[in-house]
């Protein structure tokens, strides 16, 4: 037994190790000079430049037009995800609730059809889609990031299936009190699906927050750039004897995945429990 669990544990490590190696190498490089990364490689000690290189990230202003900072990039991460999230939960929330609670013969076949999306991801209909918010006027701002990205079933999925195991007692309970579809919906399904919606909101926020070929395509203005894409610009700068700024590049990297993995470590315990909890 002991024996067994020497393995499991070795094995888990090993896990953990591939996963933080990248993480923690991307850190200590992040400290040092351009230059020594440049000269040297990815470093695996600590440098003498952390604090330097993480306050001119985030404060500086750079790039082409010298009008964005790493802290707009960050805002305006946190505004694609945050919109995208919350966005997605309200829109798959009233998708779900009609397609369960408004009984029509039409209802199943509604729910494929919204459910073979997930046959078509934004790569598909990107030009499409880039066509559309070109037409109105909705390039280079925050609803034209967001919005388009708001269409597909899996919110739905989710929420339609936990709708389905709510107990018919309270809709007949609701109905005996005088409450109507509006109300049933904020007063008791909104509410008993509070687990849900956090899972969601996670998924959701992690996948909003790394886009990368959408910004790229809805932003042209500096102002606009996301985190992830602005690690791209960073390193696009060799001109001449300049080389680029390697360590900024690393500290945007880790920036870029700390919320997320903030978001995910304080509510894991919400996610676990939206995804499995059974007891309505």
């Amino acid at each position: 037994m002991h024996r067994t669990n020497f393995w499991d544990h070795l094995i888990l490590l090993f896990g953990v190790f591939i996963m933080v190696g990248p993480i923690f190498v991307a850190f200590m490089t992040s400290t040092h000079e351009a230059v020594d990364v440049h000269m040297k490689g990815l470093q695996v000690t600590w440098g003498d430049d952390f604090v330097d290189t993480y306050k001119e990230v985030l404060t500086t202003r750079g790039g082409f037009t010298g009008d964005v900072t790493g802290a707009r990039m960050v805002m305006n991460s946190f505004i694609l995800g945050i919109g995208f999230a919350v966005g997605k939960i309200v829109l798959s929330m009233m998708a779900a609730y009609g397609l369960v609670y408004f009984r029509s013969r039409f209802s199943t076949l509604f729910f494929w059809m919204i459910f073979t999306t997930l046959l078509l991801p934004l790569e598909v209909r990107i030009l499409p889609s880039y066509d559309v918010m070109t037409k109105l006027g909705l390039v280079n701002t925050y609803t034209g990031l967001i919005v388009p990205l708001l269409a597909s079933a899996t919110g739905t999925f989710f929420f339609r299936q936990f709708f389905k195991s709510v107990p018919d007692e309270l809709l007949e309970a609701a109905r005996i009190d005088g409450a109507g579809p509006f109300k049933f919906f904020i007063d008791i399904l909104v509410p008993l699906s509070k687990t849900m919606m956090a899972a969601i909101f996670i998924i959701m926020f992690v996948y909003g927050w790394n886009q990368y070929l959408w910004p790229m395509i809805m932003t042209n203005e500096e102002t606009f750039y996301t985190l992830v894409r602005g690690i791209k610009q960073i390193l696009l700068v060799w001109v001449g004897s300049q080389i680029p700024e390697y360590n900024q590049a690393f500290a945007l990297a880790v920036l870029a995945m700390l919320p997320p993995v903030l978001i995910v470590v304080i509510f894991q315990s919400w996610f676990i429990k939206g995804l499995t909890e059974s007891d309505k």
